[in-house]
């Protein structure tokens, strides 16, 4: 169970740096952007794995414009992204 936690906590911090870095205020949470910008709402993907086209529309139904991720975007992700207008960010690795 602590292990869980501690993933959880890791992986809040990861957000809250990604919405520094650009900018934003985190919110994070069940159904909301983990942070915002103004008017642009944006998700973050700490994952091991790129993120697939599924996750893309998943976060246009929310009304996420922007989606940072750390592992990237597979290439059928990132055709939907720019045909839904949404910024796909990948993230520099960090130490």
């Amino acid at each position: 169970m602590a292990r869980k936690q501690e993933d959880v906590k890791r992986g809040i911090q990861y957000e809250k740096r990604q919405a520094k870095r650009h900018r934003g205020r985190h919110l994070g949470g069940p159904g909301r952007p983990d942070y915002v910008r103004g008017d642009v709402k944006a998700e973050v993907k700490n994952w091991k794995r790129p993120v697939h086209s599924g996750e893309i529309r998943k976060a246009y139904k929310k009304g996420i414009k922007e989606i940072v991720s750390k592992s990237g975007f597979t290439k059928p992700a990132i055709e939907e992204a720019k045909r839904l207008g949404i910024k796909l960010i990948p993230s520099p690795k960090e130490k």
